[in-house]
């Protein structure tokens, strides 16, 4: 017996006793608009939210808020653009992309997050190498904080899952906030209930 599996052989020897891990409590806290703390959250992180105007399409509205844009990749067929993710078969082919559109899971009021998986980004590194994120996201699907957050069953499901919140940011030279130094610009998040056929309507606030 070699020197690794001999330790191996020990280390399994002397697992301790199993047990359950403890109970997580859920930290109820009243929220009465959790749409209304999601989007304060998620301009306090540099994010914003965007609602289309009566009538205006998706896609026209996109390049309307994005006009020098000449890629807009869209992962969620809500969005057309000028690419399909589902076309990219390299992640590489996708460093030219001006604007990447995705499709949320839900968002988080607490942090101003939205979760996505390998599933919503079809090529993961579209949230990361596009300029600008757009992200669609039902204005029901908002989870309280990350103690609720952490109970979506998502996490057992995906092999790949990620919290965005706001752009990419850093401002570790000379304490100076700088936007956009290591991935997206801006992440912007646009209000659409999702339909149980696969289509969407643009969400209206109240206000």
């Amino acid at each position: 017996m070699n020197s690794r599996a001999h330790i191996l052989a020990r280390v399994r020897r002397n697992q301790p006793a199993w047990r359950a891990l403890p109970e997580i409590p859920s930290f109820e806290r009243p929220l009465a608009e959790p749409w209304a703390a999601f989007d304060k959250a998620l301009a306090r992180m540099g994010g914003s939210v965007a609602v289309p105007p009566e009538g205006v399409a998706l896609d026209a509205f996109i390049c309307a808020r994005f006009p020098q844009a000449q890629v807009i990749c869209s992962a969620t067929p809500e969005v057309t653009g000028t690419r399909s993710v589902s076309t990219v078969r390299h992640p590489a082919e996708l460093d030219d992309v001006d604007v990447g559109v995705v499709r949320a899971v839900f968002g988080v009021a607490e942090t101003g997050s939205v979760w996505l998986s390998e599933r919503e980004f079809g090529v993961n590194v579209l949230g990361f190498l596009s300029q600008h994120l757009v992200v669609l996201l039902d204005p029901r699907s908002i989870v309280r904080d990350l103690h609720h957050a952490y109970r979506h069953p998502g996490f057992f499901e995906a092999r790949y899952a990620v919290f965005m919140t706001g752009p990419s940011a850093t401002a570790d030279i000379e304490g100076v906030l700088v936007r956009g130094a290591q991935g997206i610009r801006t992440l912007t998040v646009i209000p659409v209930a999702a339909a149980a056929t696969g289509s969407a309507t643009p969400a209206r606030r109240s206000s």
